[in-house]
């Protein structure tokens, strides 16, 4: 399978793939689009990372390295340190399955031996670098928080955004459920007071200094629109080109 698309993409900032790892190409399709955020669900297995939705469906030839890690080590060497030649860090989401507290030493392990492609987090600053990991679901939070370097940051939590000691150099990335917004499925207009309350969550992440994301939210260009036009920093999508036209304005 080929690392490049024929054509050089336009690195879209908004653009994130829900689920990567379901589509024909993972990875690689969302590269073609010009995503710049892809996800990936991890279950820790006889001390592998293997990558799928559920337990039952792992295979261990789908492993963490062998699916996002090594592909984009190699583009990144290829395009002169960047997933995109001159563009901007790519988030890897990796969204943990398994145990948290087991996962994690794991998971430590594997991203010190891609150091050079991935963003260096300390206490007080974040060096990036052409990937951005950023570990979701089954958080080892205390442990993740105790370490005074990391080359993967947190997915926080709307909570989050309420803490007066919240970091972007621990948190780079906040996450929600959209239902904790609102109830609009992307039929009729978003009803004005939960538009109110998405403007006002963005604001308050940005003011924090980290980005923010929803996941179930209406996959449409309707819910795209207003996701964008609200500052939401990565929109979730299952349709790669759908959401790549919309953000470019091309057919």
């Amino acid at each position: 399978m080929p690392l490049q698309s024929r054509q050089a993409p336009t690195p879209l900032l908004n653009a994130h793939a829900h689920n990567d790892y379901e589509h024909a190409r993972p990875l690689l399709d969302a590269l073609d689009n010009g995503f710049c955020g892809v996800e990936a669900d991890v279950h820790l297995v006889d001390g592998a990372l293997l990558v799928a939705h559920d337990r039952d469906k792992v295979r261990m030839d789908r492993t963490l390295q062998r699916l996002y890690l090594d592909p984009l080590r190699e583009r990144v060497r290829k395009n002169g340190g960047r997933v995109y030649r001159g563009g901007p860090t790519l988030t890897l989401l990796i969204d943990v399955k398994s145990d948290a507290d087991a996962t994690w030493p794991v998971l430590r392990r594997a991203f010190t031996d891609y150091r050079d492609i991935l963003t260096r987090f300390t206490l007080t600053k974040t060096e990036p670098k052409a990937v951005t990991a950023v570990v979701s679901g089954a958080r080892a939070i205390a442990a993740m928080t105790a370490q005074k370097e990391r080359h993967a940051g947190i997915d926080g939590r709307l909570s989050d955004l309420d803490s007066p000691s919240l970091s972007p150099h621990l948190y780079p990335l906040v996450s929600q459920n959209w239902s904790a917004i609102s109830r609009w499925r992307g039929v009729g207009p978003l009803p004005d007071a939960d538009r109110k309350r998405l403007e006002q969550t963005v604001a308050k992440a940005h003011r924090a200094g980290v980005r923010l994301r929803f996941w179930a939210t209406p996959d449409t260009p309707a819910a795209w629109a207003i996701l964008r036009k609200a500052g939401v920093d990565l929109i979730n999508t299952d349709d790669l080109p759908g959401l790549r036209r919309f953000l470019t304005g091309s057919k």
